[in-house]
């Protein structure tokens, strides 16, 4: 290939309502179901999250993304007119259609670039990176603008307290530069893999073409998110594990010679769990689902965002990302920052 990738900038944006624990305890409360702040730690170390008010056009998904992506670009240096190319990891989108890549490109001005979403849940923004890489690789795209963003509340089960507390609001984003393929800057390798047999450990059943939401279903919650936990923690931590360790082996690399591993922020049990199926030392892990909880596609990015910004990734550090989402999805990406 005579061209690589290169994350050059990077923003996030989240909405600016708190949810702690306590006010989860409350709702669940009015609704006859017992959890506490202890348990909610104790099982996800999760302590608040942020949600959207969607009756605030300011905090819709496409205009989280927005935001998070008007940072990217400041940084890079970049004007929107530049972009080539709109990526938009999501699950939870404006609207089934238009695509939200598209909402963002007419929000933010991008006139020459072309937009889609992609839905890989919350290993999206990986996917997203991917095919901006590849897309590069090939020469049709010089500057691509990648972006994972959720607005999941409305679409959780307030009956469900295993699930219902793990998740929030939030939008992050990235600008993808085209740069020579020898650069040591850039990504350097990837692993990417579905498994549809698990489709049913994370899924929601209604509202798409085969299961329209009649008022029976809506009464059934089918049009909500339904998880089995258990089986999502076992699968995840193996993927997770795995997947760093092909991606490294495929750059002839060990843990050994990573800075920095940002995984997927589901939980802070699997996370914890992955580092030390990796013998990796939790300080060199970053972490911020303590303060958002699980944003689906937008962990990665918003997390990036924040120690690249606080000056925690540094130019020329060895940088691992590692999700797994609903689907199921898994994906890795080695990336020299």
């Amino acid at each position: 290939m005579d061209f690589a990738a290169r994350i050059t900038g990077t923003g996030s944006a989240f909405p600016k309502k708190r949810v702690t624990n306590d006010s989860i305890v409350q709702k669940l409360s009015k609704l006859g179901i017992t959890t506490s702040d202890e348990w909610i730690r104790e099982r996800t170390g999760i302590c608040e999250r942020r949600i959207s008010d969607v009756e605030k056009p300011e905090e819709h998904n496409s205009s989280l993304g927005f935001s998070a992506a008007q940072k990217a670009l400041e940084m890079a240096g970049k004007s929107p007119q530049s972009i080539d190319q709109i990526i938009y990891a999501t699950c939870s989108p404006d609207t089934p259609l238009p695509s939200t890549a598209c909402w963002l490109q007419h929000k933010i001005g991008a006139d020459h670039a072309w937009a889609m979403d992609i839905n890989a849940a919350c290993s999206g923004f990986i996917y997203g990176l991917v095919t901006a890489e590849k897309f590069i690789q090939s020469g049709q795209v010089k500057i691509a603008l990648v972006v994972g963003g959720e607005v999941l509340n409305p679409i959780l089960n307030w009956e469900d307290r295993n699930s219902c507390i793990l998740f929030g609001d939030g939008a992050g984003a990235a600008v993808v530069e085209q740069v020579p393929s020898d650069s040591s800057r850039r990504i350097l390798r990837s692993h990417l893999r579905s498994d549809g047999n698990l489709w049913d450990l994370l899924c929601v059943p209604a509202g798409g073409s085969n299961m329209e939401v009649t008022p029976e279903r809506y009464a059934q919650k089918l049009h909500k998110l339904t998880m089995k936990g258990k089986e999502i923690f076992k699968v995840a931590v193996k993927t997770m594990a795995d997947f760093a360790l092909i991606t490294l082996k495929k750059n002839q690399m060990t843990t050994d010679d990573l800075d920095w591993f940002v995984p997927h922020q589901a939980n802070l049990r699997i996370i914890e769990a992955v580092a030390k199926r990796l013998k990796f030392p939790m300080e060199k892990v970053l972490v911020n689902v303590d303060r958002y909880g699980n944003t689906s596609a937008a962990t990665i990015p918003t997390m990036l965002d924040e120690a690249n910004r606080d000056g925690r990734i540094k130019s020329g550090q060895t940088v691992l990302l590692d999700a797994f989402g609903a689907g199921l999805t898994y994906g890795s990406i080695l990336v020299r920052w």
